[in-house]
């Protein structure tokens, strides 16, 4: 055998060991070669009290890697690429970072405020925008590079500096959001306009927005009002945008319970024609006509819910409960709208994340450090991950639907 054929056969040996060789089954250290494989199954978990996430794998239900110096997570979220290579953590302190998930490592990492709460991706996947707390508003940079595009201060009509709330995107290089304390609700349009984006502001829409939705189809904008007994809804698609109070007493007001934390409205879940809501103050689940925002029947529940996510085929939604009842999980049947099934994680269940097709789901328990994982139909548990205080449980299909 001459010695090229000898070393191209070393090699194709080699290639083909490499390939047949199974992803990571466990931690790999960050800046190793990337194995080579799919995204669709890849997903990031927070640690919140480290400043780090784990890159994590559904089909194995496996840690790939650990990626630290994140910064303050205390209030972390995540949104990805169209190609669902990178992952895009928005930090508490201003923080936004860009993560290789094939890599396993940090690819780009900014400060770009003192205070942010959460951000969001344009529909191209070109932009990526940030809502801040300090100093107030919208700052908006390439996704590629991380360098500014615009920045959009939030200046009331009083010309009040305002914190911003509610971030989403929407079609066509769109962002929507709201003006906490300007009660005032904004949508930016990028659409064939460079880096000067066209900016619509909606007035008097109450007081206190303290939260943002844009649903599945992007047409309507919802905005929870903190200080009125309303939410506010806005229709995207007509040519004049105008606010209009819909579900009046199902907001904050003058609730019959202390209202420990305020639920998250990207946790409403859209089944069908109706949405189901948290009951702000109120053990329930509001069950909503989609297109009227009109009460259909309230559903009563172990405590107050922060997160109701819907399984991705639409028969179930999991629900997720405020201190001091966070201990536990109860699944509504969406067919009967009943309670059908609950059960004890631990202490502190902070977030749940449905596999891309929803038969099994994972379970941030943040006291008992750990992450468990359960299938849904007859709803055993099948496993668990170790992880450090984590709270938010980010897959890679949120790179295909809109305002997640």
């Amino acid at each position: 055998m001459t010695a090229p054929a000898a070393s191209r056969r070393a090699l194709l040996a080699g290639l083909a060991g490499a390939l047949a060789a199974p992803a990571v089954p466990g931690i790999v250290r960050a800046g190793e070669a990337p194995v080579l494989r799919g995204t669709g199954d890849l997903g990031l978990v927070v640690e919140r009290a480290d400043g780090a996430v784990l890159l994590v794998e559904t089909t194995g239900r496996s840690r790939i890697a650990r990626i630290d110096g994140l910064g303050d997570l205390s209030h972390a979220s995540v949104c990805f690429s169209r190609d669902e290579r990178y992952a895009y953590l928005f930090g508490r302190d201003g923080g936004l970072t860009k993560i290789d998930l094939l890599a396993a490592r940090i690819d780009r990492r900014i400060v770009q405020a003192g205070n942010a709460i959460g951000g969001a991706i344009s529909d191209d996947g070109t932009l990526v925008a940030v809502s801040n707390y300090e100093p107030g508003g919208v700052r908006v940079f390439d996704a590629a590079t991380l360098a500014p595009v615009a920045d959009i201060p939030a200046v009331d009509s009083r010309g009040n500096r305002s914190k911003t709330v509610g971030l989403v995107d929407i079609p066509f290089r769109g962002f929507a959001w709201s003006l906490y304390e300007g009660g005032e609700i904004w949508v930016a349009d990028f659409w064939n306009r460079g880096n000067s984006p066209k900016l619509t502001r909606i007035f008097d829409i109450g007081r206190l927005p303290y939260d943002g939705v844009v649903t599945a189809d992007g047409r309507h904008y919802v905005a929870g009002l903190f200080g009125e007994d309303a939410l506010i809804r806005v229709d995207l698609w007509a040519d004049s945008l105008k606010p209009e109070r819909v579900l009046a007493g199902y907001g904050k007001g003058e609730a019959p319970l202390p209202v420990y934390k305020m639920p998250h409205l990207e946790g409403w879940a859209a089944v069908g024609d109706r949405l189901l809501l948290p009951a702000v103050g109120r053990h329930e689940v509001l069950v909503v006509d989609r297109e009227r925002f009109a009460p259909v029947a309230a559903i009563p529940v172990h405590g107050q819910p922060v997160f109701i996510v819907a399984r991705p085929d639409g028969r179930q939604a999991w629900v997720n409960f405020a201190h001091p009842l966070n201990d536990t999980v109860q699944v509504i049947d969406i067919p009967s709208l009943q309670v059908v099934h609950g059960f004890t994680p631990g202490p502190a269940v902070l977030h749940l994340e449905f596999t891309p097709r929803g038969h099994e789901v994972w379970i941030s328990v943040r006291d008992a450090d750990r992450v468990d994982i359960h299938e849904t139909r007859s709803f055993g548990k099948i496993g668990e991950l170790a992880a450090r205080k984590p709270s938010g449980i980010f897959f890679t299909p949120r790179a295909h639907r809109i305002g997640v």
